[in-house]
């Protein structure tokens, strides 16, 4: 039996983007224009004061709140913790680690609505007691900062990989790769990040706008948040199976897809149905 996303697909995509800085309005203008759904990873302790004029070549600028509300508080993409003052938790002792996750969560669920149980761990830094910590936050997934290069879905959400950084020289090979294969046996995932301000110190903002046409409109990919994602193969995890095999019950809100034996199926919410 293999997962499928919402209507059959075998593909998703997702980013991730950090720090709330202000070349991130760019970054959304371009994911805009092709469809792609991307996740920024605020610090809610950081933002910079109401009128803030940085010296010429400051590259990293983060936004005052005003401005940020602006940019994120409408549209598709997702809002997530990247802790309150972007702390090495590995650094932090379990009450430190607590303040971190759980009032930046606090101050961004007040300020962008919703329910927020995603992150990345600001420097990529965890450890088992830091990702102990995050699950009785609440936390459902944390980027970590290592690249995979490859498209599984991930095995341990609060230690989630990403397929590579967008700086990575097998960006666009991967791409193609990821496009070209029909992946029979399971669905894949192909998962980008990075900070948008390394694309002014670059020079190089040329890279994520040809991904996004590349990647973009394609019917066969399920462009999603990575909250809709973890929320999505997690609510597959808990469909519920006779012993035969052959009925199956999905105890989740959300419409279930899968492959077994040649034929695809689709579960809605509370429904029971027999293969």
């Amino acid at each position: 039996m293999f997962m499928r996303f919402p209507g059959g697909l075998k593909k998703a995509l997702t980013l991730s983007y950090d720090d709330g800085v202000e070349q991130d309005a760019e970054l959304i203008s371009i994911l805009n224009l092709h469809g792609l759904k991307c996740t920024f990873n605020l610090n809610s302790g950081c933002w910079a004061a109401e009128g803030t004029e940085y010296p010429e070549g400051t590259i990293h600028r983060r936004m005052p709140l005003s401005q940020a509300k602006l940019l994120y508080g409408e549209g598709e993409h997702e809002v997530a913790v990247h802790c309150l003052t972007h702390a090495s938790l590995v650094e932090c002792t379990p009450e430190q680690i607590v303040h971190e996750v759980h009032e930046d969560r606090v101050n961004l669920e007040r300020d962008f609505g919703g329910i927020i149980q995603g992150m990345a761990y600001p420097f990529g830094t965890y450890n088992d007691k830091v990702v102990d910590t995050l699950r009785a936050c609440g936390i459902l997934y944390s980027r970590t900062v290592h690249s995979t290069h490859d498209f599984s879905m991930p095995q341990d959400w609060l230690r989630l990989g990403a397929t590579c950084h967008h700086g990575d020289p097998k960006l666009m090979e991967l791409a193609d790769r990821f496009l070209k294969e029909d992946f029979p046996f399971g669905s894949r995932l192909f998962y980008l990040w990075g900070h948008s301000y390394e694309f002014e110190a670059d020079n190089n903002w040329h890279v994520i706008e040809e991904f996004a046409e590349k990647m973009g409109g394609h019917e066969d990919i399920w462009y999603a948040t990575n909250i809709e994602i973890c929320r999505y193969h997690l609510a597959f995890q808990r469909l519920v199976f006779s012993a035969d095999g052959q009925t199956v019950h999905n105890p989740t809100d959300l419409e279930l897809w899968f492959d077994t034996n040649g034929n695809r199926y689709n579960v809605k919410p509370g429904e029971t149905i027999t293969l």
